[in-house]
């Protein structure tokens, strides 16, 4: 197999330069694109080059953005419209491959191997593709061009705003190797200071470490992260269609305040949990692997997965496994801001599963009942119609909708077969 061409294309502070195309008034200014401060989602979601030059960051308090930028305009975050444009774009990408996979609203892998004969090199694709966008679009993106997914994205985030960076084998070690650990994808804080107690700061030097070494400081996440390090991936770009067989189902939420106590995180995984069971049972599916995500209040994150014996969709089984997966992996060294709930592995409600020998089906099914008709009434009254009655304990946590204001369902990097 030949070498494979790979674009990954970064909208260039996509949600402040949609506003500024949609308001010009704003343009040339310090803007923050935040969500809503009366709900305390007071973080900035992202800023515009001029207040990122003044020390504004992503993840930051609004009051804290503020202190950085004294002149700093808030705006308050319209999904529906970043939906829109993100729409927009991939349209002009789809001009040129249907192999595209985004990575978020505002960034996409494209495998534009079999798109070199009809439209010239991988660099004039790229180049092309930048000119429209901010022709059609009014806003401007970042390209890496490059061998595979992990260099192409590596290349996108090298040079920004409005730039084209070209990674090849023959200067993958020259551009690659001095840049920080951390810009590799899914090397996050803890794993980069984790990195840098071993001494290893750079790109260079994680991939020159024994990957058995990794392997026993991440465990089987090591092998990959060599892997990465010295350029070598060969996971494939999702083509178009590929998303409408969804593999997973997940929820996060922002908080409305910090979580300080296990009573506050039971709170909010059995919210988060149901309604990731409840659009699992829209789609007609059932996860066989429960998977959480925690955030504390500086921003570092871990998540945990549990594969299970047998699959389900009930809301409540969902919740206890996600409890349980946070109990035995947080001590509470810091309060949370942000908590998230997955269903992974995705199967067909109706599958045929082998039953364990102490395994209580009949219990699920009377649960699987009752969530149906939950699921019934709040159709016809509304998601809020039914409640339970923990939410009911604290106003502040249980006022947030997880059904209609956060739910998501993201293609994740790692594909199944």
């Amino acid at each position: 197999m030949g070498q494979r061409h790979i674009l990954h294309c970064d909208c260039n502070c996509f949600y402040a330069s949609v506003e500024m195309q949609e308001h010009p008034e704003l343009r040339g200014k310090s803007i923050a694109v935040c969500g809503d401060p009366e709900a305390r989602h007071g973080i900035v979601l992202t800023a515009s080059y001029p207040a990122k030059r003044m020390g504004v960051k992503t993840g930051m308090p609004i009051w804290e953005a503020k202190q950085h930028c004294r002149d700093l305009i808030i705006v308050p975050a319209n999904y529906g419209k970043y939906q829109k444009y993100s729409g927009y774009v991939r349209e002009v990408f789809n001009d040129y491959t249907d192999q595209v996979e985004s990575f978020g609203l505002d960034e996409a892998w494209l495998d534009i191997t079999g798109s070199v004969g009809l439209f010239g090199s991988p660099v004039k694709i790229a180049k092309e593709i930048s000119a429209r966008i901010k022709r059609e679009l009014g806003i401007t993106v970042s390209i890496g061009v490059s061998f595979n997914k992990i260099t192409a994205k590596l290349g996108s985030d090298y040079k920004k705003p409005d730039a084209i960076t070209i990674i090849e084998p023959e200067n993958y070690k020259e551009i690659v190797y001095p840049l920080p650990a951390g810009d590799l994808l899914y090397v996050g804080a803890a794993t980069q200071r984790k990195l840098g107690n071993y001494g290893i700061r750079t790109i260079g030097q994680l991939a020159e470490m024994n990957p058995e070494v990794l392997k026993g400081w991440f465990g089987v996440m090591g092998y990959t992260l060599s892997a990465f390090a010295r350029g070598l991936d060969q996971t494939p770009v999702a083509k178009q269609d590929a998303h409408s067989a969804i593999k997973s189902v997940g929820n996060s939420a922002t908080t409305p305040r910090d979580l300080t106590t296990d009573e506050d995180v039971w709170l909010m995984l059995v919210l988060l949990s149901e309604s990731v069971a409840m659009r699992m049972r829209d789609l007609g599916s059932k996860c066989n692997v429960v998977e959480i995500y925690v955030r504390d209040n500086e921003l570092s994150g871990f998540t945990r997965r549990r594969k299970l014996d047998s699959p389900t969709n009930v809301s409540i089984e969902i919740a206890r496994i996600a409890f349980d997966l946070f109990k035995r992996n947080y001590s509470w060294p810091k309060p949370l801001r942000g908590i998230g709930v997955r269903g992974a592995d995705l199967c067909p409600a109706d599958c045929a599963v082998q039953l364990g020998f102490f395994s209580n089906e009949e219990k699920r099914e009377k649960l699987e009942h009752i969530d149906k008709a939950v699921d019934t009434l709040r159709q016809r009254y509304g998601y809020r119609s039914v409640q339970r009655a923990v939410i009911y304990t604290d106003p502040v946590l249980g006022g947030i909708n997880a059904y209609d204001d956060h739910n998501i369902h993201p293609v994740g990097y790692f594909h199944t077969a």
